[in-house]
């Protein structure tokens, strides 16, 4: 997922308005919370299916042997708890990679190993890779100049050495935070689409161009966080978008250090060498969904889901194999319940990491499309910075189909409440849902958003998509990077979220009524 703070949210006064109508067509069924509780934290399963995703399998980049393993053992799991229409549904994605081995040594004005990876999508260096380096920062085309002719037969440090963050320490969602909480925030329309798609897409790919006809033989960048991580995010996987020239990241520590010999003129020099993998067998990717059919096929269902794939850096323990593991753990717990009025379906999605490209997808293809922009010609990743901002919204035949969907992607932190995205007919059905689990920690609604998880982009169409407030926990250390691993994950907190998004499934499923949606968007008056 993409990792942002939590933002100011809830007016609990509207709330307390409208409680009591929409709370009576919105029942608990407390004897049911009993023993969805009693299975879930008895009998849990949510630490065996992290450890297997974790340990088992590892790394999910999309495409990736990894993400086939996953999507297979996910299935097969289902399948073995009795779900019925199990299945997967493929998208157009692109190439799969994976990275066998890389090696990054100092070789002047001393050997030193540096703590380094390959960068996701980028080609193996074919070998040995032995040239001094050139310091030259780029944030955008005008540096070209300053470089052009000063880069053949280099290995080139791209990035500066600023603006890096320290992870922070574990931690829970503290006193000040909640208070920010209760702030309603309204919606803000004003775009800069055009600003992040220039810096994120097209960007980077003008600079390895550049580089390329330079004469470079290979470039390097300083990870986004100190404390001797490395992540190695790329983004150029799709059939003819290739990276040109082989990539590193470097931790910060040894970036630094580079940089502090170039300037003393030392003229540090790198011996680099990656084995890196293509996998074009299958261009598409896959959700990964499997169902608990209800008694009243005509009633529109209800959904639970987290992104299955991962970044390359470790075994994406925390992201977000926490979430997939309290997904599955919620529809084991429900298969061991009486049969609900709604069906229960669960998604894996494919493809978040790299724009939320499964969960989209899933959307466009049941419920609603925006009509993409003639320009820019972007591809995959690129037309994820446009999903806000094209018009109009089309619907699909499915439109009604689904009542409420519920998203885990933030680690393994226990649920503290869920965000409502500005439904605010939702507010208080949440909070009488949460009752129950207040011992549990569990008691916050918070009426405005969360970006960066796989409901965002149904809400952006105002189907009703919404994502738990968690605790962070480690997850700001191992937000896609080499320490995502299974030693990070907490046990009781997982256990605690599992029961809590399986007894959320339940109410909905055995609701009245299908959940409240907000009015169908429309182009704002900026």
């Amino acid at each position: 997922m993409k990792n942002r703070s939590l933002r100011p949210t809830l007016l609990a006064s509207l709330a307390l308005t409208l409680a009591p109508a929409a709370a009576r067509s919105q029942a608990v069924d407390l004897e049911m919370t009993d023993r969805i509780v009693d299975e879930g934290q008895r009998r849990s399963e949510v630490m065996n299916i992290a450890r297997y995703l974790s340990d088992e399998i590892g790394s999910r980049l999309t495409n990736s042997p990894g993400a086939r393993k996953a999507e297979a053992w996910t299935q097969e799991q289902f399948r073995a708890w009795h779900l019925s229409n199990v299945h997967k549904e493929g998208f157009l994605f692109g190439r799969g990679w994976w990275a066998e081995r890389v090696s990054v040594r100092m070789t002047a004005p001393r050997p030193l190993a540096l703590t380094a990876i390959p960068i996701s999508w980028t080609p193996s260096t074919n070998g040995v890779i032995t040239a001094p380096i050139v310091f030259a920062p780029m944030a955008s085309k005008a540096d070209f100049a300053q470089w052009r002719g000063k880069l053949a037969g280099k290995i080139v440090l791209i990035s500066g050495t600023d603006d890096i963050q320290t992870p922070p320490a574990a931690s829970r969602i503290s006193a000040d935070e909640f208070a920010r909480l209760a702030v309603y925030e309204p919606p803000k329309f004003s775009s800069d689409a055009a600003a992040r798609l220039e810096k994120s897409y097209f960007f980077p790919r003008q600079m390895e161009e550049f580089l390329k006809v330079e004469g470079a033989l290979a470039y390097a960048r300083i990870t986004k966080r100190d404390g001797k991580l490395v992540m190695g995010d790329g983004y150029r996987f799709a059939a003819g978008d290739e990276s040109p020239l082989p990539g590193v990241e470097i931790a910060v520590e040894d970036y630094r250090r580079l940089v502090r010999l170039a300037d003393a003129g030392r003229a540090p020099s790198l011996s680099i060498e990656t084995v890196v993998h293509y996998d074009d067998s299958d261009p598409q990717a896959y959700n990964i969904l499997a169902d608990i059919p209800g008694s009243d096929p005509k009633a529109a269902y209800v959904m639970a889901g987290a992104h299955l794939d991962s970044p390359a850096a470790a075994d994406g323990a925390a992201d977000n194999g926490a979430g997939v593991a309290m997904v599955m753990e919620a529809a084991r717990i429900l298969s061991r319940m009486p049969r609900p009025r709604r069906t229960i379906r669960f998604a894996l999605w494919g493809a978040e990491e790299q724009g939320m490209i499964g969960s989209s997808a899933y959307v466009e293809q049941h419920f609603a499309r925006r009509v993409p922009p003639a320009e820019p010609k972007v591809g995959a990743n690129g037309a994820f910075w446009l999903h806000a901002s094209s018009w109009p919204i089309e619907k699909r035949p499915g439109w009604d189909e689904m009542s409420v969907y519920f998203n885990l992607d933030n680690g393994s932190g226990k649920i503290r409440g869920v965000y409502a995205y500005r439904n605010l007919a939702a507010v208080p059905i949440f909070r009488a849902w949460l009752a129950p689990f207040e011992a549990m920690g569990a008691n916050t609604v918070a009426a405005s958003d969360n970006t960066g998880p796989d409901n965002e982009y149904m809400q952006l169409l105002g189907i009703p998509g919404f994502q738990f407030i968690q605790d962070w926990n480690d997850y700001g250390r191992q937000h896609h990077t080499s320490m995502d691993t299974f030693d990070h994950l907490d046990a009781e907190d997982m256990r605690q979220a599992s029961v809590i998004l399986a007894s959320f499934l339940w109410n909905a499923a055995n609701a009245d009524k299908p959940f409240p949606r907000r009015p169908l968007p429309t182009e704002p008056k900026r």
